[in-house]
């Protein structure tokens, strides 16, 4: 089932992002039982029913894989900062304003311990020598969504990798989910089509 978009009925770019938007949906619905962490630490935790909002969020974000860079970007068109795209995602699926920076945006919605994070969950980091400095969307398998840097495009990382790790300030939920009904994870076979 694809995900429905409420403010654009299409996505806009080249086959290459229909491409990735395709895989960004077998990513999703590949999620399965099994804790792929590379270190070993599980932070695989019930999820929400995949049907519904989280479903259409982190589908949502995963098709703007490859979408370029751009501080203050709030739009594929123009690009995404970290907190632009998580903006944008929100908004556009879920009809939830945020607010503007990464640190404005943890104070939303209620705390989430790492080992309790459920698919559509954001996560922060602290990138600039200050709190709350980068926020990106938690898929589920251990792996966010994020725009990183100038020069780079919005891509999926592990937050088990030593440079997340060592950063990661905590989560916040911004979405209440009601019922957990699976283990949820991303199947890494998939993701690495993505790159």
């Amino acid at each position: 089932m694809l995900p429905r978009f409420t403010n654009h009925q299409s996505i806009p770019g080249t086959p290459m992002r229909s491409v990735t938007f395709l895989l960004a949906c077998c990513l999703v619905a590949s999620a399965h039982s099994a804790d792929l962490s590379s270190s070993g630490a599980s932070t695989a935790q019930p999820a929400a029913d995949m049907s519904g909002p989280t479903h259409e969020i982190t589908a949502r974000a995963l098709a703007l894989v490859g979408s370029k860079y751009r501080f203050g970007g709030t739009s594929p068109g123009r690009g995404f900062d970290c907190s632009g795209l998580v903006d944008y995602v929100f908004h556009d699926t879920a009809a939830q304003e945020l607010p503007r920076t990464a640190a404005e945006i943890s104070r939303v919605g209620e705390k989430v311990d790492i080992d309790q994070l459920q698919p559509g969950d954001l996560v922060f980091f602290n990138t600039l020598r200050r709190a709350f400095s980068h926020v990106g969307i938690y898929l589920g398998g251990n792996k966010f969504i994020h725009a990183p840097r100038s020069g780079a495009k919005v891509r999926v990382d592990a937050l088990d990798l030593a440079y997340w790790k060592k950063r990661f300030n905590g989560a916040r939920r911004i979405l209440s989910f009601k019922q957990p009904t699976q283990l949820a994870n991303v199947d890494d076979r998939v993701t690495m089509y993505l790159f």
